[in-house]
């Protein structure tokens, strides 16, 4: 008997998760169903639609060019009445839940966020520190920082800023080694962290091509914003956003031996989900945002 045409939303819900994991266990398993009910729910869905969204084969499943037109239009129309329940039970006087690098939180983003409440007072803000690529589809974030080169496909993005580096450290190290007068006399010191590609960028457009930075053990500390503080206690030398550290370059906290600075191409991003660019708390901070790095840039 040929099924009615009616909206088959639970279908389309099992349908959606067996395109996206490419495997009906694996959406049996997010679904909390049993691999048979998934298998059930494609085949009303089949019969609704008319023709096969998926080809079985031995241990695998793979979308038919009907099934490949209508995953993307399923997953965006789920995300669309998540986005409009999310926003009926929190609008912009919810909680903004922000992903952030500790760097960019702690260093750019928390001395300034009392003029965004200022502007927009009913909403508060939740940080997120994480170096981590958050799934916007699997965490309760709204927006995030993210450092790199921006190529993040289904996402909404806005550049936000690029960074130089130069290596700084503590006036008291630099003294104890008798001063430091050319780029090489740093490899004198520990390096936070000496794997990283900056550390090679910087050295040899210092002109200093022969370094031990592969033989050296990597002092990885996880964010900008520790190497400054291990550097400013004197461990070693921590390659740093001079922007970012000019308050405590200024009061003598760290120093910057060196003018050359040094830029990978890469830069903070502002991150959202293309299908909630118009949350309207999330309409406020990215005007906020944008607004601010470009007063800052004047």
């Amino acid at each position: 008997m040929k099924l009615s045409k009616q909206f088959p939303l639970n279908a389309l819900r099992v349908f959606e998760a067996a395109a996206r994991l490419g495997s009906f266990t694996k959406a049996g398993d997010e679904l909390g169903m049993t691999q048979t009910a998934v298998s059930y729910q494609i085949k009303l869905l089949e019969e609704n639609v008319g023709e096969p969204l998926f080809l079985r084969r031995p241990r695998q499943i793979e979308l038919t060019d009907t099934g490949e037109r209508l995953a993307p239009k399923v997953t965006e129309a789920f995300a669309m009445l998540h986005d409009a329940m999310a926003t009926a039970r929190d609008s912009v006087e919810g909680t903004l839940a922000i992903s952030s690098t500790h760097t960019f939180a702690s260093k750019w983003l928390a001395p300034r966020l009392g003029s965004f409440h200022l502007k927009h007072p009913a909403i508060a803000v939740r940080f997120q520190a994480t170096s981590d690529i958050i799934d916007f589809s699997r965490e309760q974030i709204d927006v995030g920082i993210r450092w790199g080169d921006g190529n993040w496909p289904g996402l909404t993005l806005h550049r936000l800023m690029g960074l130089e580096f130069t290596p700084m450290l503590s006036p008291k190290l630099a003294e104890s080694a008798g001063g430091i007068k050319e780029p090489r006399d740093l490899l004198k010191f520990d390096l936070f962290d000496a794997g990283d590609i900056w550390w090679k960028q910087w050295f040899e457009a210092a002109g200093v091509t022969e370094t031990d930075l592969d033989r050296r053990p990597r002092n990885q500390l996880g964010s900008q914003a520790v190497e400054a503080d291990a550097a400013m206690s004197g461990h070693g030398v921590a390659i740093l956003n001079p922007a970012f550290y000019a308050a405590e370059i200024a009061l003598g906290r760290l120093y910057q031996p060196f003018e050359l600075t040094r830029s990978d191409g890469k830069a903070y991003w502002l991150a959202y989900p293309e299908n909630r660019r118009n949350v309207p708390k999330i309409k406020a901070f990215r005007n906020w945002i944008l607004e601010e790095m470009k007063a800052a840039e004047n």
